[in-house]
């Protein structure tokens, strides 16, 4: 099974209550091989939210208590994205995912690169909170930027 990220899959559960689809993981749920799942949603947020970047760090950071989620008024949220990411990696486990595509820069979801904690629109390296948690327990998680790389492997 494949778990995908919710607004990947047209949802409209983005932090600002908009969807990211993508016609591939459309596609992937449409043929019952994909499950969605939002880690937000999952950790306590509602849709619409304020927006939230990872300050000292990225989802390693953070996971190990060295970094903070902090929405942009200053409100910390580090444990609700916590949780957020255990309860995905509860999911991911019972439904014993074999590939998870996530939204990339999302400071949950991102894979590969997350916002750099300024609110400015800026990127950097780096892993989001339940992405971290996801490979710290052996699973696979790519981009949804990188998901036409695997078609052929998830089809």
């Amino acid at each position: 099974m494949i778990l995908v990220s919710s607004c990947l899959a047209g949802l409209e559960v983005r932090y600002n209550g908009t969807h990211s689809l993508d016609n591939r993981i459309q596609e992937l749920l449409a043929e019952n091989r994909a499950i969605t799942v939002c880690p937000e949603l999952l950790g306590g947020f509602s849709t619409p939210r304020e927006p939230a970047e990872i300050i000292g760090g990225d989802g390693e950071d953070v996971l190990d208590g060295k970094a903070k989620v902090v929405e942009k008024s200053g409100r910390d949220v580090t444990e609700l994205y916590i949780k957020g990411a255990y309860r995905t990696l509860k999911k991911a486990q019972e439904v014993n995912a074999t590939i998870i595509v996530l939204k990339e820069y999302s400071p949950s979801c991102g894979s590969s690169m997350i916002y750099n904690g300024e609110f400015k629109g800026k990127k950097k390296v780096g892993n989001g909170v339940t992405t971290a948690l996801l490979k710290r327990n052996g699973l696979r998680v790519i981009s949804e930027e990188n998901v036409g790389d695997f078609l052929d492997e998830i089809k």
